[in-house]
C-alpha cells in the first residue's frame, strides 16, 4: 500500500536561445550553446555536401521532371529541424494545389503487419503470390536502386517488413515519381501490393500502389538515448525505440493477471473517489486541490483503503481496486508522485491467509509472463562512480519464501533489547541514540515510527533479494493493523520486499473502533509534531466502524515496482507511459503555416500553449 517514488534533449530537438529570455540556468545556458554548434556543424555539413554535389554535377535536375516535389540535392536529414519542418511544409502545400490530400479520411487495411509475417512468412525465395493484399505503417527506412526501383522498411505493431516498389508495377511514371518523391522516413503509409519474397530473400509486399496517410513533419531521429526526452516525449520513445512498448506489454499482463486472479476468487472490482475531505488509508504527504463549487479544499487520494473497508462493512466482503494513488513527496529512482496499486480486502480471513494468496497471486504472475519463477536482474554497485557498470542477480520467486520478525530479528543484528512500551519517550530516545551510534541518518521529526522504519531499512531490508516478509511491525508503525494475538504492542503486519525494495504491504484489518480512533489520534499527535505524514482522525471511517468490520484482511500492491523487477528496469519512470517531469523552459518560436493555412492565421492560433 505505501509506494514511493538530468535533462539534456538530444540535438534532434535542440532549440536557439531567445533574445531577452530571462534568468537561465547554468545547465540550460551550457544546453543551448551545445545546441547551437550542433546546429552549425550541421549547417557546414550540409553545405560541404553540397558543394561536393555540384562539383560531381549530381544536382538531381534531370529526375526533376518539373515537379517540385523531387529528391533534393542537399541531404535533408543534415539540416536544422526548423528548416527540414519548414521544407516539408512546403512540399505538403504543393502536394494539396496538385489536389493530393495528405491527411486522407481512410484507407482499408486487409492485413496487420505481424498477421502478414506470419501468414506468408513461409514463401521461398524469387516467390510471389497471387494475393492482393493492403498493409499500413510508419516508414522507418527509404533507400533507390536508381529512378525505377525504391525500397521501404514498414513497421507496425513492433513488427517490421520491406516495400518492394518497381516502376512497372504502378498504374503510370507520372503516379510513382509523384508518391516516391513526396515520402519521408517517418511518414505512415498504406501499400496495396502481392506478398512476396525478393531474390536476396527478403518477404516484401512487391507495392502496386502506395498513398500517403499521414506525414511526419518533425526530423525522425535514427536513435534516441536522451532520457529525458524519451520520457517527456514517450510517442518518439516508442517510434524508435521498438522495444519500449515490451514494457507496456509486460505492464498489461501484470494488471490482467492481478485482476483474473482475483476475478476467479469472487472479488468484486470497485472504484472509489479519487478527492477526499481527509487524507486517509497511508502514511503519506497529499496533494491539495480545490473544489469550486463547495468553496474547499481535498486533497488527493493517498490510498482507497478506507473506503474498501467501508465497503466490506456494507456486506461486499471480496472487493478489490486497480487504480491511481498521489503522494505529494520526492521523484527518485523508485518513487513518482502518481503512481498505480491494487488493494483488496478479504472478509473473515487474517495476515496468515493473505501470506498465502500473496505467494499464489505474485509467483503465478512471474510464471504467466517469464515462464518460469526465476528473473535476472541487473543491479548497478556503484551507481555514483560507475552507473554503467552492471552486474546480474538472480531472484527466485518459488515458494515458500522467507519470514522474518522485524523486531526480534532488528535486536539480534544490532545485539540490543528495545525497551517497550514502543510509544514511550524512553524507547524514542533509545532507537535516536542507536541511529546516531549506527550512523543511520533519519531526518526529523524524529518520532519512534521514523526511527525503526530507518533502522530496518538499514538492516532488514538490505537482507530482502529473493521475495521476502518482514513481519509484525509495532502498534506505532501500524495505525490501520489489528494488535498481534500473542506479541504485545506489535501488529499482524507484514510488507513483501525484493531486490530490497517493498512492492507489498498487507495485514489483519483493525476493526475495535475504540482502539482505531486511539491509533488516529497517535497519528494526529505526531502530525502535530511536524510528520507531515501522519494520517488524520477520519470521523466517517470511525463510525462505520461502529456498524461492525468483519475480521478482514487486507493487501495492496505497488504495480509499477513489481513490473520494473519483471522488465530489468531500474528507474520507475520507464514503467510509466508518460511520467511526471520537472517544467521545461521552452522558447517562442516563429513556426511555418501549416500547408493550406497563411502565416498570419498560424501566428493567430500560436498563443495556445
Amino acid at each position: 500500500m505505501s509506494d514511493k517514488t538530468e535533462n539534456q534533449p538530444t540535438e534532434e530537438h535542440s532549440e536557439q536561445p531567445v533574445a531577452g529570455e530571462e534568468k537561465l540556468s547554468k545547465n540550460e545556458q551550457k544546453r543551448r550553446a551545445k545546441a547551437a554548434q550542433k546546429e552549425e556543424e550541421a549547417k557546414k555539413k550540409a553545405a560541404q555536401k553540397d558543394e561536393e554535389a555540384k562539383k560531381k554535377g549530381n544536382t538531381n535536375n534531370n529526375n526533376n521532371n518539373n515537379n517540385n516535389n523531387s529528391a533534393p540535392a542537399v541531404d535533408e536529414e543534415t539540416l536544422d529541424p526548423t528548416q527540414y519542418k519548414e521544407n516539408r511544409s512546403k512540399m505538403l502545400e504543393e502536394l494539396q494545389k496538385q489536389g493530393v490530400n495528405p491527411w486522407p479520411h481512410k484507407f482499408s487495411v486487409t492485413i496487420s503487419v505481424p498477421e502478414f509475417i506470419k501468414k506468408y512468412n513461409h514463401m521461398t525465395t524469387g516467390e510471389k503470390s497471387p494475393d492482393v493484399v493492403s498493409v499500413a505503417g510508419r516508414v522507418y527506412n527509404k533507400r533507390s536502386s536508381g529512378s525505377k526501383l525504391y525500397f521501404y522498411v514498414v513497421r507496425q505493431d513492433g513488427e517490421k517488413i520491406q516495400i518492394f516498389a518497381n516502376l512497372g508495377a504502378f498504374a503510370s511514371k507520372e503516379e510513382f515519381d509523384r508518391i516516391n518523391n513526396s515520402l519521408r522516413r517517418g511518414d505512415i503509409i498504406g501499400i496495396t501490393g502481392n506478398p512476396g519474397r525478393t531474390n536476396t530473400g527478403e518477404l516484401s509486399v512487391f507495392a502496386t500502389a502506395i498513398q500517403l496517410l499521414t506525414p511526419c513533419l518533425q526530423m525522425m531521429p535514427y536513435q534516441l538515448t536522451d532520457q529525458e526526452t524519451r520520457y517527456r516525449q514517450r510517442y518518439l520513445d516508442m517510434i524508435v525505440n521498438n522495444d519500449i512498448r515490451d514494457i507496456f506489454k509486460v505492464r498489461s499482463k501484470v494488471i490482467n493477471g492481478v485482476r483474473r486472479f482475483l476475478d476467479n476468487l469472487g472479488f468484486v472490482e470497485v472504484e472509489t473517489p479519487m478527492m477526499n475531505m481527509i487524507a486517509g488509508g497511508a502514511t503519506a504527504k497529499p496533494f491539495v486541490t480545490h473544489h469550486n463549487d463547495l468553496h474547499m479544499d481535498l486533497f488527493m487520494r493517498i490510498a482507497p483503503e478506507l473506503y474498501l473497508k467501508m465497503l466490506v462493512v456494507g456486506g461486499m466482503d471480496r472487493v478489490y481496486e486497480i487504480g491511481k494513488q498521489f503522494r505529494n513527496e520526492g521523484i527518485d529512482m523508485t518513487h513518482n508522485p502518481e503512481f498505480t496499486t491494487c488493494e483488496f480486502y478479504m472478509a473473515y480471513a487474517d495476515y496468515n491467509d493473505i501470506m498465502n494468496l500473496t505467494e499464489e497471486l505474485i509467483c503465478g504472475i512471474v510464471k504467466d509472463v517469464t515462464g518460469g519463477t526465476k528473473i535476472k536482474y541487473d543491479i548497478i554497485p556503484d551507481p555514483v562512480n560507475a552507473p554503467t557498470v552492471k552486474e546480474a542477480i538472480e531472484i527466485d520467486f518459488q515458494t515458500p519464501w522467507r519470514r522474518i520478525h522485524m523486531i526480534p530479528e532488528l535486536e539480534q543484528i544490532l545485539n540490543v533489547k528495545i525497551p517497550t512500551p514502543f510509544s514511550s519517550d524512553e524507547c524514542r530516545q533509545f532507537l535516536l541514540k542507536l541511529c546516531k551510534e549506527k550512523k543511520v541518518e533519519c531526518s526529523p521529526p524524529h518520532t519512534t515510527a521514523r526511527l525503526l522504519d530507518k533502522l530496518v531499512g538499514e538492516y532488514l531490508e538490505s537482507q530482502c533479494v529473493n521475495p521476502t516478509f518482514i513481519c509484525d511491525h509495532p502498534e506505532i508503525m501500524s495505525p490501520l493493523s489489528k494488535y498481534h494475538r500473542e506479541l504485545p504492542g506489535l501488529t499482524e503486519r507484514f510488507e513483501v520486499f525484493v531486490n530490497k525494495r517493498e512492492i507489498c504491504n498487507a495485514y489483519t484489518e483493525l476493526n475495535n473502533s475504540f482502539v482505531q480512533r486511539e491509533r488516529f489520534e497517535s497519528q494526529a499527535a505526531d502530525k502535530k509534531a511536524g510528520d507531515d505524514e501522519a494520517q488524520m482522525i477520519d470521523e466517517n471511517f470511525c463510525t462505520s466502524l461502529e456498524y461492525g468490520l468483519p475480521p478482514t484482511g487486507g493487501f495492496g500492491l505497488g504495480i509499477d515496482r513489481f513490473v520494473m523487477l519483471l522488465t530489468n528496469t531500474h528507474n520507475i519512470q520507464e514503467v510509466l507511459l508518460f511520467p511526471a517531469m520537472k517544467p521545461q523552459v521552452q522558447p517562442t518560436l516563429n513556426h511555418p503555416a501549416a500547408p493550406g493555412q497563411s502565416s498570419s492565421s498560424t501566428s493567430s492560433s500560436s498563443t495556445k500553449h
